[in-house]
């Protein structure tokens, strides 16, 4: 496990590896002490490492010094810590006996939470539809495997990349085969693309806030965030423009609709101008379109392939690396992905990704091709049911929360919700002990920014929404936080 980069200053690494430490049974310090003891054996906090102060760490976790206190006691008595006067805590030097090697790993709380055991808590941290169409075991139920085939397909099959160029076409996007790349989700294509494109050291263009997945993945590699605002009408184009001309980053990574997590959606003129300068600067540009399928709009019609007329794709102002997804609209479990972009960068691509797995699993590739074979129905479903969603939780908020503010959006999954006082890293914490995940907004933020926001996504049935605003409601009644903290930092020690 990797090491937990911590100093004085900077806790929030430490409060996001802890994840759901506090959701258990029992009393709190010996649930935190059970979490911390767990880190400590395996290596994430190292020998020497110093812990945060009594009250600092108190504040993050949103619990009573006495917590803390009784924690680092507890471990203090087993020989995992070592408390003095005038040094603070650190781990004890005996504590982990052999080194292990290092190995890099996620600390962000939206992937942490799918790693824990499951419980009482609702999960509105990552958001994926929960709950698979009636087409998709359809398509499972009449699937036929072919004959002859090794099942190895590294760039997918020819038939889904070609159903999927079909989508671009139909969008005015002008796409062959060639041009597609098949992932194991869209994660995946976005991992393949930072390991080809990027190297430690390099610059790259991020919104602030932006998708926290990404975030991990250019921290893995080392680059470095160059962060450009995100306003009400998505990122700050004539911003991004200046920052590409002064630092020519290695790569620019946008999500003009819908963006993930403010629902915001970039005007036209705004992303041909952003295309264009990317182009003239030699910028690869990557589009995250997971999410842009799914528009409220009921005037958004569709073509028969069930793709939206509304909405012009950034690929149709020039060349473009787009990286989208069937988990946001079909289910989450469907690992389909893809990457489009020029040939020859998706054949390197390819061959990465032969290095990696060999090709994506080849029964949900024959399911993907039947799905877009008639997608109008399952789109139109997904639509209406996250606008149903959307609606209800926006609500909810309003009725048990109505100090909280949060802006409508037009497409998409999640809510941005501001607090009214206090942080989102806290009051996250204090959420988990009242069963509810939620993704605090500096975990999205390369700026630092976002403190006082959340990530809520609306994608489960309104039972759950409603019952999920009822315990948040209940945390925000005890909710008493210190100070207004510091900008955040988890940006720049997660890595």
């Amino acid at each position: 496990m990797e090491p937990i980069s911590l100093s004085p200053h900077t806790i929030d690494a430490l409060v996001a590896r802890l994840g759901r430490w506090s959701a258990g049974r029992g009393p709190l310090y010996l649930l935190l002490a059970a979490r911390l003891r767990r880190l400590i054996d395996e290596g994430a906090l190292p020998p020497g490492a110093a812990l945060p102060p009594d009250r600092r760490l108190a504040a993050a976790l949103a619990v009573g010094r006495t917590t803390v206190v009784a924690a680092y006691d507890t471990l203090r008595q087993e020989g995992r810590l070592v408390r003095r006067q005038g040094s603070g805590t650190r781990v004890a030097r005996a504590a982990l006996a052999p080194e292990r090697p290092r190995v890099t790993e996620t600390s962000n709380p939206l992937f942490l939470h799918l790693l824990e055991s499951p419980d009482d808590v609702i999960l509105l941290s990552c958001a994926a539809p929960s709950q698979p169409p009636p087409e998709l075991a359809e398509a499972y139920n009449s699937l036929v495997l072919p004959d002859a085939d090794l099942g190895y397909h590294p760039a997918g099959l020819g038939a889904l990349r070609a159903a999927v160029a079909a989508r671009y076409e139909a969008r005015g996007v002008p796409t062959g085969p060639e041009r597609i790349l098949v992932t194991t989700g869209a994660q995946q294509g976005l991992s393949l693309l930072t390991r080809l494109l990027l190297a430690p050291g390099d610059g790259v263009l991020v919104e602030a806030p932006t998708y926290p997945g990404a975030l991990d993945l250019f921290r893995e590699a080392a680059a470095v965030p160059l962060p450009v605002a995100v306003g009400p009408d998505g990122v700050d184009v004539a911003e991004a423009v200046r920052v590409m001309e002064r630092h020519r980053p290695a790569l620019a990574y946008v999500v003009p609709r819908f963006q993930n997590p403010t629902g915001t959606v970039l005007p036209p003129l705004a992303a041909r101008r952003l295309v264009e300068a990317a182009n003239a600067l030699g910028v690869p540009l990557v589009d995250d379109e997971v999410l842009a399928d799914l528009a409220f709009d009921a005037d958004a019609t569709t073509t028969p392939a069930g793709v939206p007329s509304a909405g012009v794709p950034s690929a149709a102002y020039g060349e473009v690396i787009s990286v989208g997804s069937l988990s946001k609209v079909v289910w989450g479990g469907l690992r389909i992905g893809w990457v489009r972009g020029p040939a020859p960068l998706i054949a390197r691509l390819a061959r990465l990704k032969a290095l990696h797995d060999l090709g994506s699993d080849l029964p949900s590739q024959l399911v993907a091709i039947r799905l877009l074979d008639d997608f109008a129905p399952v789109l139109a479903a997904r639509t209406a049911a996250v606008r149903a969603g959307h609606d209800h939780l926006r609500a909810e908020l309003a009725r048990r929360l109505p100090s909280w503010s949060c802006a409508p959006t037009t497409g998409g999954q999640t809510l941005w919700v501001r607090l009214p006082h206090g942080d989102g890293v806290s009051f996250a914490q204090l959420a988990l002990r009242h069963g509810v995940a939620v993704l605090p907004g500096a975990t999205a933020d390369a700026l630092g920014g976002s403190l006082r926001h959340l990530r809520l996504h609306f994608l489960a049935p309104p039972e759950v929404l409603t019952e999920a605003v009822r315990r948040l409601a209940a945390a925000w009644a005890e909710y008493a936080p210190g100070p207004d903290p510091e900008r955040a930092s988890l940006h720049a020690i997660v890595v």
